[in-house]
């Protein structure tokens, strides 16, 4: 036997319970000489025994549930790296292969290094032995779907049609079928094509590059948001199914009854351990994440929901089950491939209403951290396979900076063991050319996924000459799969769905024909289906309803404003509600519309109102609202209110309401006061709703004056109100420490929105004042708008103390923030250089902000200081030679040691690693916890739970993502890659200043800075400058040499168990 040959083995596990949920540019392609034949014989060791089966390929272990066997199919030299797959007719796979490559995506572009390779089994074993490359040089392909002939492929901006016309098995002839024209430095713009079962080509956009596209009706779509998009093969009639705040939409499918789903990253702002999500697409959805690229999209009221949370999972490909050669319970099942979580999950899906609900289930689980399946799609027979990339990605994806060139991708098949033999699963033996029609129609119920597929495609390409056969089917065929693919047939070809067989498809008894028909009527916007169509607004089936009115919304005729109306009033749902509320929309009747409103059902009025707030040329009135925000009826003021909250210029109708709220503060629950402020704040800027708020502070009521002061703190007013100003001085004297902490945040809010130093007396007078608890001290010290010139000595010593070894971390942070602020004399800068060797990394690189002075006396103590700094690690070599530019050249050269030592060296940091990585052994998960809130301080900048910062990436579940050596490289070295969302930006306003933080939101006047712990500041658009990439992070290098070993692999410990 060779010698390079290596066995699997397959044991099973009675009670297993699965686990919960790099490289530089240029291509690797290894040498054939030096590829092994890695475990493509398995041998079988059957064990009788329930749970789990295990699936051991070299270095890592598959876990898939009992019944099932994996066997890998796939590998060098007949593919590398593969990213997405695509059969043909024939079963041969289309593969996109990546060169390893991770340059920047303008040079990628400019200089295209990956591939398309067509793999074959040619004996029929289900194992690829022939591999042939079908097109080289491609951009980054992050998608590829075979259809009529043609392979198109992704490559951002453009998706690339190709075709072999010589039959050599390579692509001769490359079109371009679509240019987004946009390439955002991820290649979000741009994953699949997919083909729906409507015939149309869809495809992702992912966030934040603006592109401008016109819809079928002339509405144009210019934004920036994420869509899905769809197409005819021929390239026309545009139209975006779905829109939405997330950065990444990736993978797609579709059910039997053309329902799209998708999956994609940041769905949320990424809290409590959710971010990823797979999601159900309703067409016209709005869907978060709810930031400033969506405030002027289209809203039929809140955002929609996903389908399933899947944390910080990178889900890619998604796969719709077909067959039932895994068992019945199996159909209409998804599967998503997870990148993040080394696994594929099955999602079973139930339906809910209008939509589904999701129960996720572990389906394959992988023990090597270096597994990253990125697609996941059904073969012919049944079977699963699954596409692991290898190592080398890490563009936007910092699981590790350390390059992995020889860990390559490979795919792999998951059977089941007792599965019956499918024969022919393709349909080969057919003669398609020549078989009839009426031959072709009978397989549309054939059991075979693929052969039906290619039925309906086939009998769409036939046109006029299958109408006879579909109409016997539709009418006579007792097979409601039979009749269904019958639609989807016919919707293929481009006649009037009423002038064809399929319009039948609206008077089945069956509702998943129905909602097939109702979608083929509204992809062809056929008026005359509208009466068929307003029957089924009132079908038992919700779903039939949601496809009614969408078709409704896309004809547009008037008719059928009355009946959406109607279909309104019984609520069901927040997804029947955006259907219903979105083809009002679309139809703009305003007139028509407006009859809602005199409805005695609230949610009939509900729709009515959303519609005309956003119809073009329709609008609200503050009249009309007023009486709904008093009603008794919770969904009207509830609909009032988020109408009210979206119209600033209501504001002055609005304060009555808010003056009625504020008198009962005090019995207010929690979530209600939450709401009330942000209401108060929206309005702040209105005098009528200004003298509201003032009114509110003069009672003695503690709850009222507290939540107005919160109030404040989150208002954007140009100008501060006199009586504020005096409420604000007057609290700040206050006993009430509560209260004074409200005020605190009032006046550092208004004092910088405002751009006023109306409060810098009263808040000096505080921070020197020494009775006071340190936390307000400090409150204060950061509400000052300007810090006098130099420091007040009394505001120095008290800052000086707080960054004292032994004060709380947070107090330590917040103090070296404001030193960084201040501008401090020559003899406080050389007595502040004398508190350096003993602070931290968090706190030293905020306090060499602090030492403005240009003369070598300082320099040369500053270079002494930073020789025994503990904290040095956390500098750059950049940052250091910054801060040391405007000294003489004496103190520069001084310094080479210095710069020497902090130097980046790649082999060096991967020794580092290597050498922390072989002594984590001993961890303890209760001192790890204890040093994560404590001495490594990264409860300050990280979320966990509810819990935490929000500087940094939520970390509640870090463990199911991240190995150990990742977690050690973001601790040691956390500027070598930075999370998505998480990036450091410096800003530069037209004055001058500049600032370091991350941009924690953004509207269309402002951005939100995080600068440090506790630490934000708003900057308006019109001020800034310009917005550049740091490359430096703001989390501290060198706590790898802060903590203990014992300490650091107790961390390691804790953050590995965050699952």
């Amino acid at each position: 036997m060779n010698s390079e040959l290596e066995v699997v083995s397959i044991t099973h596990h009675s009670q297993l319970t699965f686990p919960s949920p790099s490289m530089r540019g240029g291509a690797y392609f290894p040498p054939p000489m030096k590829l092994r034949l890695l475990n493509f014989l398995p041998v079988f060791l059957t064990v009788a025994m329930a749970g789990a089966a295990q699936f051991k390929f070299g270095n890592q272990t598959f876990t898939v549930p009992k019944g099932f066997t994996v066997e890998r199919v796939a590998g060098p030299p007949l593919v590398n790296r593969p990213i997405e797959a695509s059969f043909d007719e024939q079963g041969r796979l289309y593969v996109t292969d990546s060169s390893g490559s991770n340059a920047r995506i303008p040079e990628q572009i400019k200089n295209p290094t990956h591939r398309v390779v067509r793999l074959e089994d040619t004996n029929g074993d289900g194992k690829f032995d022939k591999s042939v490359v079908f097109a080289d040089k491609m951009m980054f392909p992050e998608g590829v779907l075979w259809h009529d002939g043609a392979l198109y492929v992704s490559g951002v901006p453009i998706i690339w049609k190709l075709e072999d016309t010589t039959g050599d098995g390579r692509a001769d002839k490359r079109t371009k079928w679509f240019d987004g024209k946009t390439a955002n430095g991820c290649a979000n713009d741009l994953h699949g094509p997919y083909l729906g079962l409507d015939g149309w080509i869809y495809w992702c956009k992912g966030a934040f590059e603006r592109q401008r596209h016109q819809r079928p009706r002339g509405q144009i779509i210019n934004d920036r948001a994420s869509h899905i998009y769809r197409m005819r093969p021929d390239g026309t009639e545009f139209d975006s199914i779905m829109a939405g705040g997330m950065d990444n939409p990736v993978g797609m499918a579709f059910s039997d009854t053309g329902e799209v789903f998708f999956t994609t990253t940041f769905f949320n702002h990424p809290r409590s351990g959710n971010r990823d999500a797979l999601v159900h697409a309703v067409y016209g959805g709005l869907y978060p994440k709810n930031w400033s690229i969506l405030d002027k999209l289209t809203r039929t009221g809140d955002l929609m929901p996903p389908l399933s949370h899947l944390g910080p999972a990178a889900p890619c490909g998604l796969t719709a089950y077909e067959s039932e050669v895994f068992g019945k319970d199996f159909k209409g099942n998804l599967f998503t491939a997870q990148f993040n979580m080394h696994k594929v999950q099955r999602h079973v899906l139930s339906k809910s209403g209008a939509t589904f609900t999701a129960r996720d289930l572990d389906f394959l689980v992988s023990d090597n951290p270096d597994f990253h399946p990125t697609d996941v799609l059904e073969d012919a027979d049944g079977s699963l396979l699954v596409v692991d990339t290898g190592g080398w990605y890490k563009l936007c994806c910092p699981t590790s900076q350390i390059a992995k060139p020889e860990v390559l991708g490979a795919i792999y098949r998951i059977r089941r063991t007792d599965a019956k033999l499918v024969k022919d699963p393709r349909g080969l033996k057919l003669d398609w050319e020549k078989i009839s029609a009426k031959q072709i129609a009978k397989l549309l119920d054939d059991s075979r996924p693929y052969v039906r597929h290619r039925a309906m495609n086939h009998l769409g390409k036939m046109g006029e000459k299958a109408r006879a056969e579909m109409m016997d089917l539709l009418l006579e065929s007792k097979s409601v799969t039979a009749r269904r693919n019958a639609v989807w047939a016919l919707i293929r070809i481009d006649v009037p769905i009423s002038e064809m067989t399929a319009g039948f498809g609206l008077l089945d008894s069956d509702p998943t024909v129905q909602q097939a028909a109702a979608h083929a009527a509204g992809i062809h916007r056929d008026a005359a289906t509208v009466p068929q169509l307003l029957n089924l607004l009132k079908s038992k089936s919700l779903h039939v309803r949601r496809e009614a009115a969408t078709a409704l919304g896309c004809i547009g005729d008037k008719s059928a404003v009355p009946a959406l109306l109607a279909a309104a009033q019984s609520g069901n749902g927040r997804v029947l509600e955006h259907s219903l509320i979105y083809a009002l929309i679309e139809i703009g009747d305003a007139k028509g519309t407006a009859a809602g409103l005199q409805s005695k059902t609230p949610h009939t009025q509900r729709a009515a109102l959303i519609a005309l707030d956003q119809m073009p040329g329709a609008t609200v009135t503050a009249m009309q609202l007023l009486p709904r925000l008093a009603s008794d009826d919770e969904v009207l003021r509830k609909t009032a209110l988020w109408l009210f909250e979206r119209h600033p210029e209501m504001a002055k109708e609005m304060a009555g309401f808010l003056k009625t709220q504020l008198a009962k503060a005090a019995t207010l629950s929690k979530e209600q006061r939450a709401e009330l402020e942000r209401q108060l704040a929206g309005f702040a800027h209105d005098p009528g709703v200004q003298q509201v708020m003032t009114a509110a502070l003069a009672t003695e009521a503690r709850a009222t004056r507290w939540l107005v002061f919160d109030a404040m703190a989150g208002a954007s007013v140009k100008k501060i109100p006199a009586e504020w100003a005096k409420a604000v001085e007057a609290e700040l004297a206050g006993k009430d420490e509560a209260v004074t902490r409200a005020v605190l945040n009032a006046a550092y809010a208004l004092g910088r929105a405002a751009k006023s130093k109306a409060f810098n007396a009263s808040l000096l007078k505080l921070a020197t004042d020494f009775k006071r608890p340190a936390e307000l001290r400090l409150n204060a010290v950061a509400a000052i708008t300007t810090l006098p010139a130099p420091l007040d000595a009394g505001v120095f010593s008290f800052l000086q103390i707080q960054i004292a070894p032994d004060q709380p971390a947070m107090r330590r942070a917040a103090a070296a923030s404001q030193f960084a602020r201040a501008k401090l004399s020559g003899a406080q800068q050389l007595a502040l250089i004398k508190s350096i060797p003993a602070v931290g990394p968090l706190e030293l690189t905020r306090l060499l902000r602090a030492i403005t002075a240009k003369d070598e006396k300082t320099g040369r103590a500053l270079i002494a200081a930073l020789a025994k700094a503990e904290g040095l690690g956390g500098l750059s070599e950049s940052g250091l030679r910054t801060a040391l530019a405007p000294f003489p050249p004496a103190v520069r050269e001084a310094a080479a040691p210095l710069l020497k030592k902090l130097a980046i060296d790649i082999e060096a940091q991967a020794k580092r690693l290597a050498e922390l990585e072989s002594n984590l052994k001993g961890g303890d998960i209760g001192r790890g916890h204890l040093i994560f809130n404590g001495k490594a301080i990264c409860i300050t900048c990280h979320k966990m739970g509810y819990r935490g910062g929000k500087m940094g990436p939520d970390l509640t579940r870090i463990g199911g993502v991240r190995t150990e050596r990742d977690l050690l490289e973001a601790i040691a070295f956390p500027s070598a890659s930075f999370v998505r969302g998480y990036e450091p930006m410096l800003v530069k306003t037209k004055n001058g200043e500049q600032s370091v933080g991350v941009i924690l939101s953004e509207t269309a006047t402002h951005i939100q800075l995080a600068l440090g712990p506790a630490l934000e500041r708003r900057v308006p658009r019109n001020e800034i400058a310009e917005i550049t990439p740091s490359p430096v992070s703001l989390m501290p290098a060198g706590l790898d040499r802060v903590l203990t070993q014992q300490e650091l692999a107790d961390l390691i410990a804790f953050l590995k168990s965050l699952k």
